[in-house]
Protein backbone atom coordinates (compact mmCIF):
# COMPACT_ATOMS: atom_id res chain seq x y z
CA UNK A 1 0.00 0.00 0.00
CA UNK A 2 2.73 2.41 0.73
CA UNK A 3 4.44 1.55 -2.35
CA UNK A 4 1.18 2.51 -4.41
CA UNK A 5 1.13 5.59 -2.77
CA UNK A 6 4.82 6.86 -2.99
CA UNK A 7 4.00 5.84 -7.06
CA UNK A 8 0.97 7.26 -7.43
CA UNK A 9 2.75 10.66 -5.81
CA UNK A 10 5.33 10.04 -7.92
CA UNK A 11 3.02 10.07 -10.98
CA UNK A 12 1.54 13.15 -9.88
CA UNK A 13 4.93 15.13 -9.59
CA UNK A 14 5.92 13.85 -13.41
CA UNK A 15 2.85 15.08 -14.54
CA UNK A 16 2.63 18.46 -12.87
CA UNK A 17 6.52 19.04 -14.06
CA UNK A 18 5.63 18.17 -17.56
CA UNK A 19 2.58 20.21 -17.89
CA UNK A 20 4.14 23.41 -16.24
CA UNK A 21 7.54 22.77 -18.44
CA UNK A 22 8.48 25.68 -21.38
CA UNK A 23 9.44 23.90 -24.28
CA UNK A 24 12.91 23.69 -25.21
CA UNK A 25 13.75 25.84 -28.19
CA UNK A 26 16.59 24.91 -31.00
CA UNK A 27 18.49 27.36 -32.53
CA UNK A 28 19.19 31.13 -32.42
CA UNK A 29 16.16 32.60 -30.49
CA UNK A 30 15.98 35.74 -32.84
CA UNK A 31 16.46 34.16 -36.30
CA UNK A 32 15.20 30.78 -35.81
CA UNK A 33 11.50 31.28 -34.23
CA UNK A 34 8.94 33.37 -36.06
CA UNK A 35 7.55 36.35 -33.59
CA UNK A 36 4.08 37.10 -33.89
CA UNK A 37 2.93 40.02 -36.76
CA UNK A 38 -1.15 40.20 -35.59
CA UNK A 39 -1.69 41.50 -38.47
CA UNK A 40 1.12 44.24 -38.77
CA UNK A 41 2.74 44.25 -41.93
CA UNK A 42 6.12 42.93 -42.55
CA UNK A 43 8.51 42.05 -45.09
CA UNK A 44 7.54 39.61 -47.83
CA UNK A 45 7.81 35.82 -46.66
CA UNK A 46 7.41 32.33 -48.53
CA UNK A 47 4.13 30.57 -47.25
CA UNK A 48 5.67 27.24 -48.28
CA UNK A 49 6.52 25.02 -45.01
CA UNK A 50 9.19 23.35 -46.73
CA UNK A 51 11.46 26.52 -45.64
CA UNK A 52 10.94 26.80 -41.99
CA UNK A 53 12.73 29.35 -40.39
CA UNK A 54 14.56 29.93 -43.16
CA UNK A 55 12.00 31.01 -46.10
CA UNK A 56 12.01 34.26 -47.83
CA UNK A 57 10.19 35.30 -50.93
CA UNK A 58 12.60 34.91 -53.70
CA UNK A 59 11.01 37.31 -55.50
CA UNK A 60 11.66 40.10 -52.67
CA UNK A 61 14.77 42.78 -53.73
CA UNK A 62 17.21 42.31 -50.69
CA UNK A 63 18.62 45.48 -52.10
CA UNK A 64 15.83 47.33 -50.48
CA UNK A 65 15.91 45.87 -47.25
CA UNK A 66 17.90 49.63 -45.91
CA UNK A 67 14.68 51.73 -47.08
CA UNK A 68 11.95 49.11 -46.79
CA UNK A 69 12.72 48.35 -43.06
CA UNK A 70 12.76 51.48 -41.72
CA UNK A 71 9.66 52.32 -43.00
CA UNK A 72 7.88 49.40 -41.35
CA UNK A 73 9.49 50.01 -38.00
CA UNK A 74 6.84 52.99 -37.04
CA UNK A 75 6.09 54.11 -34.23
CA UNK A 76 2.96 52.23 -33.72
CA UNK A 77 4.22 48.83 -34.32
CA UNK A 78 4.12 46.51 -31.42
CA UNK A 79 7.21 44.99 -30.11
CA UNK A 80 6.77 41.30 -31.28
CA UNK A 81 5.93 42.95 -35.02
CA UNK A 82 9.38 44.97 -34.92
CA UNK A 83 11.47 41.23 -34.00
CA UNK A 84 9.87 39.69 -36.31
CA UNK A 85 10.48 42.05 -39.13
CA UNK A 86 14.15 42.09 -38.11
CA UNK A 87 14.47 38.90 -38.17
CA UNK A 88 13.17 38.20 -41.85
CA UNK A 89 15.56 41.43 -42.73
CA UNK A 90 18.32 39.59 -40.87
CA UNK A 91 17.74 36.60 -43.18
CA UNK A 92 17.44 38.35 -46.17
CA UNK A 93 20.32 40.29 -45.65
CA UNK A 94 22.38 37.19 -44.86
CA UNK A 95 22.91 37.03 -48.52
CA UNK A 96 24.44 40.07 -49.21
CA UNK A 97 26.82 41.43 -46.42
CA UNK A 98 26.80 45.11 -48.26
CA UNK A 99 23.48 45.32 -47.80
CA UNK A 100 23.38 43.60 -44.03
CA UNK A 101 25.97 46.61 -43.18
CA UNK A 102 23.96 49.38 -45.02
CA UNK A 103 20.92 48.48 -42.86
CA UNK A 104 22.90 47.94 -39.87
CA UNK A 105 24.11 51.62 -40.06
CA UNK A 106 21.15 52.95 -41.80
CA UNK A 107 19.47 51.26 -37.75
CA UNK A 108 22.24 52.73 -35.98
CA UNK A 109 22.34 56.08 -36.84
CA UNK A 110 18.55 56.16 -36.36
CA UNK A 111 19.38 55.23 -32.87
CA UNK A 112 22.36 57.48 -32.39
CA UNK A 113 20.17 60.43 -34.01
CA UNK A 114 17.31 59.72 -31.55
CA UNK A 115 18.72 58.27 -27.75
CA UNK A 116 15.42 59.16 -26.28
CA UNK A 117 13.35 57.00 -28.85
CA UNK A 118 12.92 53.45 -27.41
CA UNK A 119 12.03 52.27 -30.30
CA UNK A 120 14.73 53.38 -32.33
CA UNK A 121 17.60 51.98 -29.46
CA UNK A 122 15.64 48.49 -29.61
CA UNK A 123 15.83 48.08 -33.48
CA UNK A 124 18.98 48.47 -33.68
CA UNK A 125 20.04 46.53 -30.44
CA UNK A 126 17.84 43.52 -31.88
CA UNK A 127 19.26 43.84 -35.48
CA UNK A 128 22.90 43.95 -33.70
CA UNK A 129 21.77 40.93 -32.07
CA UNK A 130 20.03 39.11 -34.05
CA UNK A 131 23.10 39.28 -36.73
CA UNK A 132 25.33 37.96 -33.85
CA UNK A 133 23.03 34.87 -34.00
CA UNK A 134 23.08 34.43 -37.59
CA UNK A 135 26.66 34.59 -38.03
CA UNK A 136 26.60 31.34 -35.61
CA UNK A 137 23.74 29.36 -38.27
CA UNK A 138 27.05 29.04 -40.60
CA UNK A 139 29.15 27.97 -37.05
CA UNK A 140 26.71 25.84 -36.51
CA UNK A 141 26.14 23.78 -39.93
CA UNK A 142 22.40 24.21 -39.87
CA UNK A 143 22.59 24.97 -43.54
CA UNK A 144 22.85 22.62 -46.56
CA UNK A 145 24.35 23.22 -50.39
CA UNK A 146 23.04 25.95 -51.95
CA UNK A 147 21.45 27.90 -48.59
CA UNK A 148 25.01 27.08 -47.18
CA UNK A 149 26.76 28.86 -50.08
CA UNK A 150 24.82 31.53 -49.81
CA UNK A 151 24.87 32.62 -46.54
CA UNK A 152 27.23 35.18 -46.04
CA UNK A 153 27.08 36.48 -42.07
CA UNK A 154 29.76 34.07 -40.80
CA UNK A 155 31.43 36.90 -38.52
CA UNK A 156 29.41 38.41 -35.70
CA UNK A 157 29.27 42.38 -35.63
CA UNK A 158 31.48 44.45 -33.62
CA UNK A 159 28.64 46.69 -31.48
CA UNK A 160 27.14 45.75 -28.52
CA UNK A 161 23.16 45.14 -28.79
CA UNK A 162 22.38 43.84 -25.58
CA UNK A 163 23.22 47.31 -23.99
CA UNK A 164 21.07 49.29 -26.52
CA UNK A 165 18.05 46.93 -25.94
CA UNK A 166 18.62 47.16 -22.41
CA UNK A 167 18.85 50.96 -22.73
CA UNK A 168 15.89 50.96 -24.66
CA UNK A 169 13.96 49.06 -21.71
CA UNK A 170 15.16 51.56 -19.05
CA UNK A 171 13.42 54.47 -20.79
CA UNK A 172 10.28 52.65 -19.59
CA UNK A 173 7.99 53.28 -21.80
CA UNK A 174 4.54 51.06 -23.22
CA UNK A 175 6.65 48.77 -24.54
CA UNK A 176 9.45 47.66 -21.88
CA UNK A 177 8.02 45.24 -20.65
CA UNK A 178 7.99 43.42 -23.91
CA UNK A 179 11.84 44.49 -24.90
CA UNK A 180 12.98 42.91 -21.38
CA UNK A 181 11.36 39.64 -22.70
CA UNK A 182 13.05 39.84 -26.16
CA UNK A 183 16.35 40.65 -23.85
CA UNK A 184 16.08 37.58 -22.33
CA UNK A 185 16.24 35.60 -25.24
CA UNK A 186 19.92 36.54 -25.69
CA UNK A 187 22.34 33.64 -24.58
Amino acid sequence: MLFSRALIAAAAVTATALATAAPALAGPPFICHAFELSGNPSLPWSTSAAGGWNNPDPTYDVSRLPADVPKLLTAALPVSARMETLRRATIYASRDRAVADALLKVLEARAQANPADANALFDAGFLTEAYRQASRVYEWDMLQGREKERWTMRAAPAGDGAKLIDAAVALNTAQAPEMRKARQLLR
